[in-house]
């Protein structure tokens, strides 16, 4: 991410309406049309597209040469009015689905399906209208060629990306050089707010291959540095830290669970984390403060970033203010409803660059994009991945944050938001927009009427360092008791030489239970009225068996057990 704004840039957005976009509702046909005809419809339509043009020209030219470098483009961020920014964002988004709607076939004949005629919608405002967009509406249905400008291919600098399919079928997602290497500084940009502006030496631990992931981040980070594609291979790792020494600032990349499991293996192997500077880049799924916590243990910096294959990769990252405001929300719960309501789950808090990726709200609180340039292969128009979350502007987190007698510039120095080594390294934040998440809406199990989340679980066991050292994965799924009462299952897969007898069974129990009573409301609420239904049952399993063993060779471990 960026440097952090001047004192005349928060003023700046003090002194403007919070621009998020209120929550929408599911959009339906337009009834009335303009009177005027066709012809004035295409008239009045050329003439908003003059205008709009005219004013977004300027900005375009700008942000390309300001984007070049970092320097530029965090004084942009530092300068620029918040309401200006969301305003040129929203306008660049309804030129990108202007755009789809006149060049993408696979678009059009979604509109038409929708029961909308794509020649009689109006260029302005007109991501009021349009429908949502997801893999099932959109995606299923149509050929990649037509979800293509024009239905067609091109073949030079393009690439195709697979999606994990940790959600199912995994997914082909095509990408044009220009947008990849917009993605790319994007990713840079963020990282080097995050990191410093020191060389790194990048360890990239994530997948290869076709996904997404690895092979992008190693390619934005080469920027700031030095990079090895090393994969998910602890052995290479630490033979690489070996090899090189500790004279450097080390950036490792890799799915959470991972990194935790290359801390605990370098123990093991009797490693001297001590001896070395090492920070972490996380992705892929969310991530417990617990969970952080342990990585912390020996990283400098642990931040992650939020993206999805089926839209961009780096589309926003945590930065040093929005992690301290998510430990501070974790300890004080006034600050958590404060800032994202009543939801029993702690979200991820990002930020992101409103003028690339415009992001809005449904009814149902789920995250909608739209990536506003004109660059993608494969446009996505208010797309849908499902996640539940919300957005919060700059300055609607500062005055909650002060109303709580916290000031968003020094939050770093605040005892909660410190690691277990004490105060994390803070940069003066950046005036850009938030974006929460909590996490897939589908992923939950629900007993007795009480949702129950895989990151409530993730919370409890990466909080009990002694049961997390001992696990690979976890997996929550329905259990039926010997009566066939349906009851919360918690199975677990241990590591190699690792043995629960039922004692411990017992006290894991025990455990998980006290914790869902304390970090779940709907889960003690069902408890107090059916204790027996609501104990969870832990059923233990070795490494890559039982419903674990078909996430051999998977990206990414599934949270959820697949229906039997």
């Amino acid at each position: 991410m960026e440097d952090a704004p001047g004192l005349d840039a928060e003023r700046s957005n003090d002194a403007v309406k919070d621009p998020a976009p209120p929550p929408v509702a599911a959009r339906t046909p337009p009834q009335a049309q303009p009177p005027f005809g066709i012809l004035g419809r295409h008239l009045a339509a050329w003439i908003l597209g003059i205008g709009r043009n005219a004013w977004l020209f300027p900005l375009d030219v700008a942000f390309r040469v300001i984007g070049l470098r970092y320097g530029w483009l965090r004084s942009l961020f530092q300068a620029v009015p918040a309401s200006l920014l969301a305003v040129s964002g929203r306008l660049r988004a309804e030129r990108a689905a202007w755009h789809a709607v006149h060049r993408v076939p696979a678009y059009r004949a979604y509109l038409a399906s929708q029961g909308f005629d794509p020649d009689r919608l109006h260029p302005a405002g007109i991501l009021q209208t349009l429908p949502e967009t997801d893999k099932h509406s959109y995606i299923d249905p149509y050929s990649l060629p037509e979800r293509c400008v024009d239905g067609r291919l091109h073949f030079k600098g393009v690439t195709i990306d697979e999606s994990s399919g940790s959600t199912g079928t995994p997914y082909n997602w095509i990408r044009g050089a220009s947008e990849r290497r917009f993605a790319h500084r994007n990713i840079a940009f963020f990282a080097r707010y995050g990191y410093g502006e020191g060389n790194l030496v990048t360890l990239n631990a994530f997948s290869m291959g076709a996904w997404a992931t690895g092979f992008n981040m190693s390619l934005g980070l080469n920027r700031h540095g030095l990079v090895k594609s090393i994969g998910p291979d602890i052995g290479k790792i630490l033979s690489t830290l070996q090899f090189l020494g500790p004279r450097f600032h080390y950036l490792i990349c890799g799915y959470p669970p991972f990194l935790k499991h290359l801390l605990d293996e370098g123990e093991l192997a009797g490693f001297s984390w001590d001896g070395y500077r090492c920070s972490a880049l996380v992705g892929g799924e969310g991530m417990a403060e617990e969970l952080r916590d342990r990585l912390l243990e020996r990283f400098e910096l642990v931040y992650s970033g939020y993206g999805a294959t089926d839209l961009e990769i780096g589309m926003a990252a945590e930065s040093p203010v929005s992690v301290a405001i998510r430990r501070i929300a974790r300890a004080r719960p006034d600050v958590r409803d404060a800032l994202f309501g009543e939801d029993p789950r702690l979200p991820m808090v990002f930020q992101y660059n409103p003028l690339i990726h415009y992001l809005e709200t449904n009814v149902l609180g789920e995250v909608l994009c739209t990536v506003s340039r004109l660059d993608l292969m494969s446009p996505r128009i208010r797309y849908n991945v499902h996640d539940a979350g919300g957005l919060l502007p700059f300055g609607t987190v500062r005055r909650a944050l002060a109303s709580a007698g916290l000031d968003i510039r020094h939050l770093g120095a605040c005892p909660e938001a410190m690691g277990p080594r004490g105060e994390l390294l803070w940069s003066e934040p950046l005036p850009l927009p938030f974006v929460y998440v909590f996490g897939r809406r589908d992923a939950t199990v629900s007993v007795m009427g009480a949702n129950i989340y895989p990151e409530d679980l993730e919370s409890i066991i990466y909080g009990d360092p002694e049961l997390a050292g001992d696990l690979q994965s976890f997996m929550l799924m329905l259990a039926q008791d010997d009566a066939g009462t349906p009851r919360p299952g918690i199975a677990l897969e241990l590591l190699p030489g690792v043995d629960l007898d039922p004692a411990r069974v017992v006290h894991v129990t025990s455990l998980i239970r006290e914790g869902l009573r304390r970090l779940n409301l709907d889960y003690r609420e069902a408890y107090r009225e059916y204790p027996n239904a609501m104990e969870p049952v832990v059923m233990p399993h070795p490494l890559g068996s039982g419903p674990f063993a078909g996430d051999v060779g998977r990206i990414k471990p599934r949270r959820i057990a697949p229906p039997a």
